[in-house]
């Protein structure tokens, strides 16, 4: 392969990233051009993305990826969290500020939308996850609560399509974004019109569904002149950006499953078809999209969330490093005391560490009553969860799994990682840790022919990064612990 230069945007719902990505002679380099925060904006009580200041901050990567490659990318690419999204007005017009998934609005309305459609007839349609903030329920929340803004939108754009908009004039929705909405139909993958009727939603304001690797068009002629690139191609990657994480898995075979670890673990394994049925409703599985037509069937696990949170409160001014809150855990005794990760009183709390302490009480345990404790006791938490759906996994799917892949950030948590193979008796293989840049990267490379297939991406990634394996250590005692863990959470 010659060189080739490809600039990946990485938005996550704490922090983006501009990568500059490099293809040659088989395999990829990745520089970060720069790392930015995104935090949500309160605005009249509510949690609001601020797009204005993210897409600044992706014209300056766009000018940055310039001056340090020395050359014109060969195309350009936006991944982003799922299931927010950006209304526009007929003539184009962002209709304020879209709001944050954590923002309280979708509140017990689950529910109520329950008794217009049943659960399981909403799960036969598409096959996704519960949860209170999906596309599907904060569309809900807006005819409720705010349906002037419905009747004035002129079209509905995911995150990663919002700023393809913005980029191009363009405007599509891009599958595997859209698959996490919870409005989409797997088999077909069309919009589900009768989902849409019930909500009160006009077809109209959905786009046409486009798939990972389509390209979009080149920037326009005003974003070229403020950045200083030419009419660069703008590229649907797999734009979720856990669809892009797990499009860079450095696996071969299949018998494999993914954690994609970060703010959110997303664990589970690749199908060629969505699994929907009974028990994988009452296990609560998705099926959401991926790169090639894949089905990406995982489940959403709360993750590195309540550390992030409890961290903030333990740094009283100052930055408490992730590696001092590693150091922590290993001054702690192990299986003190176990929360569930998803329990719904960790969503967004005051307080992260009160949270812990009110579950601990609520089920019978001691809480923990130290940082060093209580990050023991979400990380042991974690790694017993994954030991859970490792198991449902197996059993809804009938595959066999021998080892799992720890993608994204949450590969470098060393403690996590071996916690993980502990609590699965499986080995584990952590990294890359920037598994969404380079899937998005690699994305883009399948688009204009510089790689022939997921496999080859896989394989390009295999001789690129550096992967770490962890081998489990004392089962029996990570055994008692699962079983104390299921009585804790009721499983």
């Amino acid at each position: 392969m010659e060189t080739r230069f490809f600039l990946a945007f990485d938005l996550g719902a704490e922090s983006g990233r501009a990568i500059l990505g490099r293809l040659e002679n088989g395999r990829i380099l990745t520089r970060e051009l720069s790392r930015f925060p995104n935090v949500p904006v309160q605005a009249r009580g509510h949690l609001h993305w601020n797009v204005d200041s993210l897409f600044q901050e992706i014209k300056k990567g766009m000018t940055a990826s310039l001056a340090e490659a020395g050359t014109q990318p060969e195309s350009l690419a936006v991944d982003t969290w799922g299931v927010d999204f950006g209304l526009l007005s007929p003539d184009g017009t962002l209709l304020g500020l879209p709001y944050a998934y954590r923002d309280a609005r979708t509140r017990g309305l689950m529910e109520e939308f329950f008794e217009l459609l049943p659960r399981n007839e909403i799960y036969e349609r598409t096959g996704i996850q519960f949860l209170p903030f999906n596309t599907l329920f904060q569309l809900f929340a807006a005819i409720k609560k705010d349906p002037d803004m419905i009747g004035q939108a002129g079209t509905l754009l995911f995150m990663p399509d919002l700023f393809n908009f913005l980029l191009t004039g363009k405007k599509a929705n891009e599958f595997t974004i859209a698959s996490t909405s919870q409005l989409l139909d797997p088999r077909t993958r069309a919009w589900d019109e009768m989902l849409l009727s019930v909500l009160g939603i006009p077809l109209r304001i959905m786009q046409q569904i486009v798939f990972p690797g389509t390209l979009l068009g080149a920037l326009s002629a005003p974003v070229s002149r403020e950045t200083g690139l030419h009419r660069t191609p703008v590229i649907a990657t797999a734009s979720h950006d856990t669809a892009a994480a797990i499009a860079a898995v450095p696996a071969s075979g299949e018998d494999w499953a993914y954690i994609s670890s970060g703010t959110w673990s997303l664990m589970g394994v690749e199908l060629g078809f969505p699994l929907i049925n009974a028990e994988v409703l009452s296990a609560n599985f998705t099926n959401e999209g991926g790169i090639a037509g894949s089905i990406r069937f995982l489940k959403n696990i709360a993750g590195l969330w309540l550390l992030q949170q409890c961290r903030k409160e333990w740094a009283s001014g100052r930055t408490l490093s992730y590696e001092e809150l590693t150091g922590l855990v290993g001054e702690a005794s192990p299986f003190g005391a176990f929360v569930d990760p998803d329990c719904p009183d960790f969503m967004n709390p005051p307080s992260m560490v009160e949270a812990i302490r009110s579950f601990c009480l609520g089920t019978g345990q001691k809480p923990p009553r130290s940082p060093a404790k209580t990050a023991r006791c979400i990380l042991e938490s974690l790694a017993l969860k994954y030991r859970w759906t490792l198991d449902e996994l197996r059993r809804l799917t009938g595959k066999s799994i021998n080892k799992i892949h720890v993608i994204g950030g949450g590969s470098r948590n060393e403690q996590l990682c071996q916690f993980t193979a502990d609590a699965t008796s499986l080995p584990v293989f952590s990294g890359p840790a920037e598994a969404t840049a380079i899937g998005n990267i690699m994305t883009q490379a399948l688009a204009i022919g510089q790689v022939g297939s997921v496999g080859e991406i896989r394989a390009v990634v295999r001789d690129s990064v550096d992967i770490k394996a962890y081998r489990p250590e004392r089962p029996a005692e990570w055994d008692r612990a699962y079983g104390r863990f299921r009585e804790v959470l009721g499983l």
